[in-house]
């Protein structure tokens, strides 16, 4: 019976620990299953081809905004020239653009009409960077609260806008409205510029729209950077079938991108449009305080005075000093450049010494001691005899 009793009350723990595990594993963070908390706000994001019924999208209360696809690359040619099959494809690049925009803009009244968020984002491709942001802003033709993104894919600048050229493309569109856009980018590439950070300075401070179609993130979220996303691209094609999808949208298709916030509805609608950047830590060593005397700190009231100090040297600032002191260590032991020498053609190191003990003879001497002298031959002198 004893026996029978402590395994009872040890089962009876162990299903309690259990309970409290599986609780605790069950409920959503930030970074594991967060659309399975009603609360976290949703926002949908749709390309021209995706089909929308927005009557049957507007009972889901949990989305919040739409963001639309606005620009691809570089705008259509001005003028259509050349044979007949560029002509004909200019003017299918200009009619499919005309379609677009117009569908864009639809969407935007359709959206904002029920009470969404709008936003829009351009598709990144090689080419002026410049010349896309204003093809996007153009394009676009954002409200001050229009969410601005740029999607960039991957790392492989053949393929996609380089990350340099990116960074210029967030410039021009803070050039042009006042606010940066937001980075949409993938874990790898994210990762990517997490690790550059110093390099790429601009954009890895820009809000990040995080796509990564895993339960779990918490292992793979650039962390170093990166506290947190702004928006978490979770449900898309490659994870949502027709017989399993992490969330569907009513009125939409299965290959619809789907994305939550780290927030609720509420919040959500008080941080769109993301236009800043994002919080760095304050530099360690920006001021040091003054020291009191003792009598003052035990008297109390006393104010601490913060005396400001030269911030650390970044990196690339480092490397600078480093290689203007190489140069100038270097420099010192190369050899004096003789200007007195008077340059002939075949003058080597044995003319030298000839002209030298010569004690620096006039011209007429100096070309009797160049022929006394053995001749030096070597490839470079050859050839640059050759081309004298």
């Amino acid at each position: 019976m004893k026996r029978t009793a402590r395994l009872l009350r040890r089962t009876a723990l162990l299903a309690f620990a259990a309970a409290i595990v599986l609780g605790t594993a069950a409920k959503a963070s930030d970074f594991s299953e967060p659309w399975k908390s009603a609360d976290r706000a949703l926002v949908i994001d749709a390309y021209e081809y995706n089909s929308i019924d927005w009557a049957q999208l507007a009972t889901d209360k949990r989305i919040v905004a739409f963001i639309n696809k606005a620009s691809d690359g570089m705008p259509p040619p001005y003028f259509c020239f050349g044979g007949d099959t560029d002509v004909k494809l200019c003017k299918a690049l200009w009619k499919r653009h005309a379609v677009t925009r117009e569908l864009f803009q639809t969407r935007r009244v359709v959206a904002k009409a029920l009470g969404m968020r709008w936003g829009a984002y351009h598709l990144a491709r090689p080419g002026n960077p410049v010349e896309q942001a204003n093809n996007f802003l153009d394009f676009a033709d954002p409200a001050p609260d229009d969410l601005m993104a740029l999607d960039i894919e991957g790392i492989d600048p053949s393929q996609w806008m380089s990350l340099d050229d990116a960074e210029e493309f967030a410039r021009q569109v803070h050039r042009r409205i006042g606010r940066f856009p937001v980075l949409y980018t993938n874990g790898k590439t994210a990762q990517y510029i997490a690790d550059n950070r110093y390099k790429y300075r601009l954009l890895s401070r820009l809000p990040l729209w995080y796509a990564r179609y895993k339960p779990d993130i918490d292992v793979h979220f650039p962390m170093g950077n990166w506290q947190g996303y702004a928006l978490w691209q979770f449900s898309t094609q490659a994870n949502c079938g027709r017989f399993r999808c992490p969330y569907r949208v009513a009125g939409t298709p299965d290959n619809i991108d789907v994305n939550v916030a780290p927030t609720d509805a509420v919040t959500l609608r008080q941080q769109w449009p993301f236009g800043g950047l994002i919080d760095v830590p304050a530099d360690y060593l920006a001021s040091v305080p003054v020291p009191l005397s003792r009598e003052a700190a035990l008297a109390g009231k006393a104010t601490i005075i913060y005396a400001d100090v030269a911030t650390p040297p970044t990196f690339e600032e480092i490397v600078a000093v480093l290689g203007s002191r190489w140069s100038k260590f270097r420099d010192g032991f190369r050899m004096p450049v003789v200007k007195t020498v008077p340059r002939r053609p075949g003058f080597g190191i044995v003319q030298y010494v000839a002209w030298k003990r010569g004690g620096q003879r006039s011209p007429e001497q100096l070309d009797a001691a160049f022929a006394a002298a053995d001749p030096v031959s070597t490839a470079s002198t050859t050839l640059d005899r050759s081309q004298q």
